[in-house]
């Protein structure tokens, strides 16, 4: 079998996805809705959805639902955004807490228009998890901060358990898929987070044209800076004015990927077509 299908072939079965239901989906729905709150589950477009939601676990997305960025890859909106609503973090904070989640992932726009970007909120947000539901581990997957050695400290400062910020993809693409990150930057945000004495994550995603030996170099940079965890997943397109998925990486090509990485010394490696960044998050605090 081939290892790739080009993207005017039809989408492979093992990307297909059930559809969101359950008791458990619509406790979630609800609680969403009744808190006014945003999860990168909706604003992404996340074909796991329906899983984690009818699971009953969601991951919250802070500092609103406007980015200052634009990624080629991410449906979140972009634009300038209009408020920074301080309740928020007591907001995440308790839903957490009627949700009985053991384990929160949490994530953020970027916020660049600001002096911290958000970083204070980041820090509010994780003291009001510990203090409202103080049984929940948590994950924070972070942007960049423009490299802001101040605002990691923050949330170095706040100790969630496990720290991610994502490379997203090879350096190579870097100015088609992330015109506004910078490789190097985002792996210096890695090291500081290892330095901080952390547990460090972080993703790319596949099919954009990227090779293996540009997917090999990223995990050894990663290696290289201090990062235990790395997430693997297939690239899907959130709507035709963004980037065009180049190929469907076949799942034995993601099974090498996890091959490679565990050789390389990441202690845990999640590999696989429908894999995004919270995917079993929850293993790896342990």
């Amino acid at each position: 079998m081939s290892e790739t299908i080009i993207q005017n072939e039809r989408k492979p079965d093992w990307l297909r996805v059930k559809l969101p239901t359950g008791e458990g989906y619509r406790l979630v729905r609800g609680l969403v809705d009744q808190h006014k709150l945003h999860t990168i589950c909706e604003s992404g477009n996340c074909p796991n959805m329906g899983e984690c939601w009818g699971a009953g676990t969601a991951t919250f997305m802070i500092l609103g639902n406007v980015c200052t960025r634009s990624c080629g890859f991410c449906a979140v909106l972009t634009g300038m955004p209009t408020e920074l609503d301080w309740d928020e973090p007591r907001r995440v904070a308790d839903a957490i807490r009627k949700m009985k989640v053991k384990h929160a992932v949490i994530t953020s726009v970027n916020r660049d228009e600001l002096k911290d970007g958000g970083a204070s909120i980041w820090a509010a947000t994780v003291n009001a998890v510990r203090e409202i539901s103080p049984g929940t581990t948590m994950e924070t997957l972070i942007p960049d901060f423009k490299g802001s050695v101040e605002s990691v400290e923050k949330i170095i400062e706040a100790k969630p358990e496990v720290v991610s910020h994502n490379m997203e993809t090879i350096e190579r693409l870097y100015r088609r898929v992330r015109p506004q990150a910078k490789y190097e930057r985002s792996l210096k945000v890695i090291r500081q987070l290892k330095s901080g004495g952390v547990r460090t994550k972080s993703g790319i995603m596949v099919g954009l044209s990227e090779q293996k030996d540009e997917v090999l170099r990223v995990m050894d940079d990663l290696r290289a800076h201090g990062c235990d965890v790395m997430t693997i997943g297939q690239y899907l397109q959130p709507t035709r004015n963004h980037l065009d998925v180049q190929e469907w990486i076949h799942p034995d090509v993601f099974a090498y990927y996890k091959e490679e990485g565990l050789k390389r010394g990441f202690i845990y490696v999640e590999s696989g077509p429908l894999v995004r960044s919270s995917y079993h998050a929850e293993k790896h605090v342990i």
